[in-house]
């Protein structure tokens, strides 16, 4: 638990609790308030799995009488790549359904004055134009390989609009694109790109072999480096008031292929030897452009992290902690 310093500005007494608290973005979120925006005011609860089961009713209804938040962030979900999606839609549609069905009564119930709640770029349609942006969401089904993630996600966007509509809640969601950075998963085959091309850098550089990239390296990303994402949601949680979602999302200008992020994680880890394209992996689809004009609007002037500097923080914390990361 995170308590802001002593002391008061007149505003009434926050608990925000964050649900999936330990993983990549919640971590990156309790380190942004510990370290640069704890207000007096507001107390910080980060929950794991151990403080209960949030596909449980009674479970999530402990945790809200245990720690009684005034304000949630809602990170927790059954997630996986994309063979554990195809071989168990049920399962990650209805897990992921009970999970938010649990946490958006309870924040009605207890009377929570504001949830946000995160989506993902992955859930769009299938087929579309780009760049997407925020009022696609619901034009077509999403990919079949992960529809069962897809569609109860997407129900979080339809849930917001209805508590807000019926109930008067002030519930919203977050689209971010590639998240990467400290304590996310560098396991090599269930990794996203960034986390799993360093820790296979890392071994190319320890056992002097070359750096093998799948595919061509020439599909373009979005990333955004998860120091960013925490500072943007907790402004979300402070400022934006809406049920419609916010992208929050670096500039299209910043979108790169995936060699030059191969190209930076060499740079990064000072690797010397061969570096190798197996272009008989496939690449994916070539672009996933996401716009963020809605943030623009509202916070023009934000700075975010260059791909370079993002990429030797996420070096170098992998190098500080090997031996306790997730890989």
């Amino acid at each position: 638990m995170t308590s802001g310093e002593s002391g008061s500005n007149g505003e009434s007494p926050m608990v925000v609790m964050v649900t999936g608290g330990s993983g990549l973005v919640g971590s990156a979120i309790r380190n942004y308030v510990q370290e640069e925006s704890s207000k007096a005011n507001e107390t910080w609860v980060f929950l794991s799995s151990k403080d209960g089961d949030l596909r449980k009713r009674e479970d999530t209804e402990q945790i809200f009488e245990k720690h009684k938040p005034t304000h949630v962030i809602h990170l927790a979900a059954k997630v996986g790549g994309l063979f554990a999606n195809m071989a168990q839609k049920v399962e990650f549609f209805r897990e992921n359904i009970l999970i938010n069905d649990n946490i958006m009564e309870c924040c009605r119930i207890y009377k929570v004055a504001k949830l946000v709640s995160f989506l993902s770029t992955c859930i769009f349609p299938d087929k579309t134009s780009y760049p997407i942006d925020e009022t696609m969401l619901h034009d077509g089904p999403p990919h079949p390989s992960n529809e069962g993630y897809a569609y109860a996600k997407r129900l979080i966007d339809t849930m917001n609009r209805a508590y807000a509509e019926e109930y008067k809640c002030n519930f919203t969601s977050i689209i971010p694109t590639n998240i990467y950075g400290p304590d996310d998963n560098f396991s090599i085959q269930n990794g996203h790109v960034i986390p799993g091309l360093i820790h296979k850098c890392y071994l190319a550089k320890k056992n002097n072999t070359p750096f093998t990239i799948w595919g061509s390296g020439t599909p373009l990303r979005q990333f955004i480096y998860s120091r960013d994402l925490a500072e943007l949601t907790v402004w979300v949680m402070r400022d934006y008031h809406d049920p419609t979602p916010i992208t929050l999302s670096v500039d299209e200008e910043a979108e790169v292929p995936i060699k030059d992020v191969a190209l930076s994680i060499v740079k990064a880890m000072k690797f010397e030897g061969k570096v190798e394209f197996d272009t008989s992996k496939a690449d994916g689809q070539f672009k996933k452009t996401a716009a963020n004009k809605k943030l623009r609007s509202l916070r023009p002037d934000y700075d975010f992290t260059s791909i370079d500097a993002g990429i030797q923080k996420s070096v170098d914390w992998f190098l500080a902690n090997y031996e306790t990361a997730r890989k």
